[in-house]
């Protein structure tokens, strides 16, 4: 009799387990523990793959972080993410138009970025307050068009710079704008872990990690405070937090220029990692990923944790990193490119279709 009542503890706990993860996301981490499994058989090097691997977790995981906020206050998933891309792309070139170069160049890039970010932010947020209820439909809108207007401003903004604009024309930025001499790797190169010089295509960008880490730590004792607490009740429960005093709009305007600014930051450590700065449509789509991600890592729409944000990004990004170089070794065919898109699509179209964080 115990051992029959033992035995069916364990199973009740190993199944709370399954429910609390998820099966989809045991699935999809199943997945990508079988790549693993095949690279010694795809005759790929494994240490190159992890150092992939982790290289695009810290290229990322900051504006996957950016979604936090918008969930914590009642705002949905943030498809407007492209308002803080552009900020951050405004401060990265202003940053080099003013002659900063080295780690300054990446530091003034914040530093510029952050007056952009609080005041698209800012209307955005003012926009989202309007149409409570249909924010995700109408923040894919709002990024799009961001976007779109870019494109042309990017053409007419007055940059002089020669690493930046069009050398037949002097004017008008480049599609692709190198960052060598500037903040390239700036982050990734602190304390880097390079393990190249005994033999393993290893290399771990340990500032990045640390400058994530910060952030993730800042935004979790954020969300612990006063005004962090009030801006979860917002996005639980609108009508207590309305009799408890809360101010709803003030909350919600908060949280979207907290995820606005994150996601400025989040492109400069992307392209600090990436090595370029990449303006016109590059950013069209970026949004995209990182809310993939975050639902993927166990969030919904109305609740989201730093630790849905870790998962996710390492699930997301693994697959993408991985799928196609592991594949295209075991069938030798370039088919990189497709299942790269079919991958990362079908990841996106999962997650958009998720509504509880893989709770039924």
């Amino acid at each position: 009799m115990d051992n029959t009542t033992n035995s069916l503890a364990e199973k009740s706990r190993l199944r709370q387990m399954i429910d609390s993860y998820g099966v989809p996301r045991m699935i999809i981490t199943g997945f990508l523990l079988l790549m693993f499994v095949l690279v010694p058989f795809a005759g790929v090097d494994f240490a190159t793959q992890i150092s992939n691997v982790i290289n695009r977790f810290s290229w990322n995981a900051v504006m996957v972080l950016a979604m936090v906020p918008m969930v914590h206050s009642g705002c949905g998933l943030n498809f407007g993410l492209p308002l803080g891309i552009i900020s951050g792309l405004l401060g990265a070139t202003l940053s080099i138009e003013l002659g900063f170069t080295g780690a300054m160049s990446f530091v003034m890039a914040i530093v510029i970025a952050t007056p952009f970010a609080f005041l698209f932010g800012g209307g955005y947020g003012w926009l989202l307050n309007k149409i409570k209820g249909g924010e995700m439909m109408i923040a894919t809108y709002v990024g799009f068009s961001a976007i779109s207007f870019m494109c042309m401003m990017w053409l007419l903004l007055p940059y002089k710079k020669p690493e930046m604009v069009w050398g037949f024309s002097g004017s008008g930025l480049r599609t692709t704008i190198s960052l060598e001499g500037f903040y390239d790797r700036v982050l990734a190169d602190i304390l880097s872990i390079d393990l190249n010089r005994f033999g393993i295509n290893l290399v771990i960008p340990t500032g990045s990690l640390i400058f994530f880490a910060i952030l993730a730590f800042l935004m979790w004792a954020f969300l612990h405070t006063k005004t962090g607490t009030a801006m979860t009740a917002v996005g639980s429960n609108p009508s207590f937090a309305k009799a408890a005093g809360v101010s709803i709009d003030k909350m919600r305007l908060i949280s979207v220029v907290r995820s606005t600014w994150l996601g400025a930051v989040g492109i400069l450590v992307y392209e600090q990692g990436f090595g370029f700065i990449q303006i016109y449509t590059a950013p069209l789509k970026m949004a995209f990923p990182a809310v993939a991600a975050i639902l993927i890592g166990g969030a919904s729409v109305n609740k989201a944790s730093i630790a849905n944000v870790i998962i996710g990004t390492i699930l997301f990004q693994g697959l993408v990193t991985m799928t196609p170089t592991v594949i295209n070794s075991l069938i030798h065919m370039d088919i990189s490119e497709i299942i790269r898109i079919i991958v990362s699509n079908g990841m996106i179209l999962y997650a958009l279709t998720r509504k509880m964080g893989g709770k039924k």
